[in-house]
């Protein structure tokens, strides 16, 4: 009798056998910085090369996560949110979006939106919320903010707050304008009293830059770093949480903890 393992098992298999695994993946290559196993030596030896010109993108890909992980848990703690929306998620590594939100508010619900064919083979990692809360995945691409908000609706309240999160999302869309039409498309249809929480990396450091031009060169699906006033113009129309849209490790640090600044801008914004 095939169980239900089986099945993730077979499907899994299938959607891996159409992974690409001689070109370099920004989500598989982020998960190798961050010590995960979701890779391929394709991806790990871009990782290093990458390294090698920009030491820095290490604490940049620690930092980040550390600032998801903040940023969640203020908006469920300090600001009562019970629904997430996590639009360009990943590969499931520590302390996902659900893992804090639920810790501090069980009954939470998490919609996790990414279309990358390995993450979805992974999706069952993440459909293990708490019981009490929920959690969902769409497969949809980020291009596409009309389709995310209409299948998120299936799953979200949009008559309570949600918290929109595009987190190192927004460098894969090159066009400046492309970029900040999506952001504008998914918080106008977001309820009042909503939030936008993002970072993404800038362009504040002449290593960083060469190193993405390097990985740019491979073939793999290119990065945009955008300045720090670029990063900030995304909260248009918001009301910015203090301290604002900084450098990533200022903004709400744990008590008596003091961390390096990384070449990563964000911060969260409230819907009026």
């Amino acid at each position: 009798m095939s169980t239900d393992d089986d099945f993730f098992a077979a499907a899994e298999q299938d959607l891996l056998a159409g992974i690409d695994t001689t070109v370099p993946h920004s989500a598989r290559i982020w998960n190798y910085w961050l010590g995960g196993n979701d890779n391929f030596p394709v991806d790990r030896q871009a990782g290093d090369e990458y390294t090698r010109v920009y030491p820095g993108i290490i604490d940049l890909a620690r930092a980040s996560r550390e600032f998801l992980g903040r940023a969640v848990a203020y908006l469920a703690a300090e600001r009562g949110v019970r629904q997430f929306l996590d639009v360009g998620t990943g590969l499931p590594t520590e302390d996902n979006t659900h893992q804090v939100a639920q810790r501090i508010a069980p009954d939470a619900g998490i919609v996790y939106v990414d279309n990358d064919p390995m993450v979805l083979a992974h999706a069952r990692a993440l459909l293990t919320g708490r019981r009490g809360g929920s959690t969902h995945y769409i497969d949809a691409d980020v291009r596409d903010p009309d389709t995310i908000i209409d299948r998120a609706r299936e799953h979200l309240d949009f008559e309570r707050p949600v918290a929109l999160l595009l987190m190192g999302v927004l460098g894969h869309i090159a066009d400046d304008a492309e970029a900040a039409e999506i952001v504008a498309r998914l918080l106008d249809r977001l309820p009042s009293g909503g939030f936008l929480a993002l970072y993404d990396g800038t362009a504040t450091d002449e290593a960083f830059l060469a190193a993405q031009q390097g990985y740019d060169d491979t073939g793999a699906v290119p990065y945009r770093l955008r300045s720090p006033a670029q990063v900030t113009a995304f909260f248009t129309g918001l009301e910015p949480v203090a301290p604002g849209i900084v450098p990533i490790a200022r903004w709400r640090p744990a008590p008596g903890r003091t961390a390096a600044d990384v070449d990563a801008y964000g911060g969260v914004g409230r819907k009026p």
